[in-house]
């Protein structure tokens, strides 16, 4: 049943494609812009949607008539976006200044699971035992719920200069990641 061998593959493939590390310039700006990151809730978030899309993600999408380009293509073009956004410091998503949502949009959806972490489920789902995938799951979500409460100590460590750069470099490594999304599925 359980099998450290699938559950090392599960884990690092999921935190390849979350890369919360390399989340790390957005998670800073929506702890600017928001005041505080819910580190809670935002895990709590993406894990039910992992969950649910690991057992309902192919019904879901057959239910809209939607297929995996599609779905991946929507969220490329969100991921695109959101590396314009970093690299020309502009604001494209409107921002209600009393809300509190950065939490769960658009850090819990689609940064932490995006359209490349559910598509990955899905394929995991085949691949390996439910088991073993659920465990890669929860690993994960333990990491990524460790770098959003210590957003505010990396912060202060990378300092203004450093989070512009990281910003930057970040915003083109999205873009990057955009275009193959696109690339591979147009």
């Amino acid at each position: 049943m359980f099998s450290l061998k699938e559950i090392f593959s599960v884990t690092l493939t999921l935190f390849a494609v979350i890369d919360v590390l390399g989340s790390i310039p957005i998670i800073i700006q929506i702890r600017q812009r928001e005041g505080k990151i819910h580190s809670e809730k935002a895990t709590l978030v993406a894990g039910i949607l992992m969950v649910v899309f690991l057992f309902l993600g192919q019904s879901i999408l057959s239910l809209f008539g939607v297929d995996y380009q599609s779905f991946a293509l929507a969220g490329a073009i969100i991921i695109f976006l959101i590396g314009m956004e970093m690299i020309l410091g502009i604001q494209l998503f409107r921002h209600d200044p009393l809300a509190t949502t950065g939490s769960i949009v658009p850090l819990a959806f689609p940064i932490i699971v995006g359209a490349g972490t559910m598509t990955t489920l899905l394929s995991l789902r085949a691949a390996y035992s439910l088991p073993n995938v659920l465990v890669g799951i929860a690993l994960n979500l333990v990491f990524v719920y460790l770098v959003l409460k210590s957003s505010a100590w990396i912060e202060r460590k990378l300092g203004k200069a450093g989070e512009d750069i990281l910003r930057r470099v970040f915003g083109v490594i999205l873009l990057a990641i955009a275009i193959k999304l696109f690339k591979s599925n147009f």
